[in-house]
């Protein structure tokens, strides 16, 4: 595999997007250049964006793949007004809008309480700047006052409704012990 570094295109650029579980356009812009960093932070690399023998060799290219590294969960809110409901379809569709290969999050919590597998976990998620290559995103269905309010986007509320702080608590624990 050649050296690669943003600016880069062709098809070693596309293996390394697909490797990075980006959509592999065979472009290395700044998406790119963002999941190459993150990838390399996560391994102990040099975060340099270029892609040479030492990042190809841990992403496994050529060889068998490298488990992920999760050291982190985080914990997300989808900015859904209180009371209403946002699917893990409709988050998937809007990450997909976005360029993003699937939903950016592992797991989706909707308001009932009821756990939704998103993005596969050993897949690197689109969720947190710089904290993807060795995280598991979590969501929740909530996280904004009612739509009444003034300016309600702008605003966080803690909505989690009783049966989404139980499925929260279960969920994490499980990932914890994993």
């Amino acid at each position: 595999m050649q050296t690669i570094r943003k600016g880069s295109r062709g098809g070693d650029v596309a293996t390394l997007q697909h490797a990075l579980n980006l959509i592999a356009d065979g472009i290395f812009g700044p998406i790119t250049d963002e999941a190459v960093r993150d990838f390399q932070r996560s391994h102990n690399l040099a975060v340099d964006g270029i892609v040479g023998p030492k990042t190809w060799a841990t992403l496994g290219i050529g060889s068998s793949p490298n488990p992920r590294r999760i050291d982190k969960i985080i914990l997300h809110c989808s900015a859904t007004p209180e009371g209403e409901d946002y699917t893990v379809d409709q988050i998937r569709q809007m990450h997909l809008a976005r360029g993003f290969t699937d939903i950016g999050y592992h797991w989706y919590i909707t308001r009932d309480g009821k756990i939704h597998k998103g993005r596969d976990e050993a897949k690197i998620g689109a969720h947190t700047t710089g904290q993807n290559s060795h995280s598991i995103g979590v969501c929740y269905c909530g996280g904004c006052p009612l739509r009444s309010v003034k300016n309600w986007a702008n605003q966080g509320k803690d909505t989690r409704t009783p049966a989404q702080r139980a499925a929260i608590i279960r969920l994490c624990k499980e990932l914890k012990s994993r």
